[in-house]
């Protein structure tokens, strides 16, 4: 058995609640050749402290990565600056730095319902108050945000843009318009979480919430938030804020950051062999080409389920599918009935602050390969056509 907060992973059980890719997907070989070539520069200095923003060549490197990947697609070209980067570690701990730095108990935050269950801790750690919005099949409702906006007055709104976790739906390009916005006329700062945004696997996304950043300068009130954990390896650790170098000048007088240096300059080190071999770019497409193959046949065999009344969207990237139960179905109490046919998910109000998404469950294609994915959820069927009979 293998347990962490990330992981649990038992004997005849079929887990689709994991939440990142299986062990052979890791690029193993990639960041083999990415240490020889590091190492081979007999230049120590990734060995020692780092600069507070993170490494310089990982940033210049990052980037030109970020301008070329999010402008694929595009019709405008988008300049991501190196000066306006900052390497965190993942997407987790730069929230925490982001509500450390930028808010005060008693300060609120509005989060989408669902959303990502282990930031709330991160928010509630910091002391602040939770408020939730409604996401629909086009993303976060800014229109009942503008509401909560007014009556809130928050410091952040926390947004996962494309490929939401856990519901998969990405935000249209109307709706970002608006919450960008609405940022600017009632002054609080959108965090938006974008690590599935470059795990676009069919159609395009709209524009990545960098644009802003480049676009508005140093008046602007956007965070994008990047992590190499989904588009290399959650091991890694790091990830990176795009943001006004402003915001990042007050993120880097963290004491945390002040006492220990930029985030593992060895890790970045590594990443930026990665980069400068132009290894990543490759690795990301055989992840999309790899995940749109078992999201098509997760979704394929969810497909014999809806005689069940289940009710699902057929996804386009990231790593989720939401799944919608019949009205009599809550997926809390089909979660033991699951375990016990050898399948397990993630119930639905997990992600909810308010306890809204009883009725629905998580489930994810990354880890299994079609084979498992398949079988899971025969499994899943035979638990939801027990809990009719009850």
């Amino acid at each position: 058995m293998l347990k962490t907060a990330q992981t649990t992973l038992t004997e005849g059980v079929i887990n689709l609640a994991v939440g990142h890719p299986s062990l052979p997907m890791l690029p193993l070989r990639e960041m083999e050749q990415a240490a020889a070539h590091r190492f081979a520069q007999g230049d120590a200095e990734f060995l020692q402290y780092g600069f507070e923003w993170g490494d310089g060549f990982l940033r210049t490197e990052l980037a030109a990565f970020l301008t070329r990947e999010y402008s694929l697609n595009q019709e405008d070209g988008l300049p991501v600056q190196a000066e306006d980067l900052f390497i965190s570690g993942g997407v987790s701990q730069a929230l925490d730095l982001i509500c450390a730095m930028l808010t005060e108990p008693g300060d609120t935050i509005i989060v989408e319902d669902p959303t990502y269950f282990f930031a709330s801790g991160i928010f509630r750690n910091h002391r602040l108050n939770i408020r939730t919005a409604p996401v629909d099949g086009h993303g976060l409702n800014v229109d009942a945000l503008e509401k909560l906006v007014q009556q809130h007055r928050p410091k952040l709104v926390y947004t996962i843009p494309t490929h939401q976790n856990p519901s998969g739906v990405t935000l249209s390009e109307e709706r970002r318009e608006k919450l960008v916005q609405l940022a600017q006329q009632h002054d609080f700062y959108i965090m938006a979480d974008e690590v599935y945004h470059l795990l676009t696997f069919d159609g395009t996304p709209p524009r990545s919430f960098s644009a802003w950043v480049a676009a508005q300068g140093e008046g602007g009130r956007v965070l994008s938030l990047g992590s190499f954990s989904k588009i290399l390896a959650p091991g890694t650790r790091l990830g990176w804020i795009h943001a006004p170098s402003a915001l990042l000048e007050r993120l880097a007088q963290n004491g945390m950051i002040i006492s220990g240096g930029g985030f593992s300059p060895l890790g970045s080190g590594l990443i930026r062999s990665m980069l400068e071999l132009n290894l990543l770019s490759p690795y990301i497409q055989k992840l999309r080409d790899t995940f749109r193959h078992r999201a098509h046949v997760l979704a394929d065999a969810l497909d014999d389920l809806r005689p069940l009344g289940i009710q699902f969207q057929r996804p386009r990237g990231g790593y989720f599918i939401w799944v919608t139960l019949p009205e009599s179905l809550n997926s809390d109490d089909l979660l033991t009935t699951a375990l016990e046919r050898g399948v397990r998910f993630q119930p639905g109000n997990l992600f909810s602050p308010d306890g809204t998404q009883g009725n629905n469950l998580r489930l994810c294609f990354a880890f299994y390969e079609e084979d498992d994915l398949r079988e899971g959820v025969q499994r899943l069927g035979q638990a939801i056509r027990a809990m009719r009979r009850l």
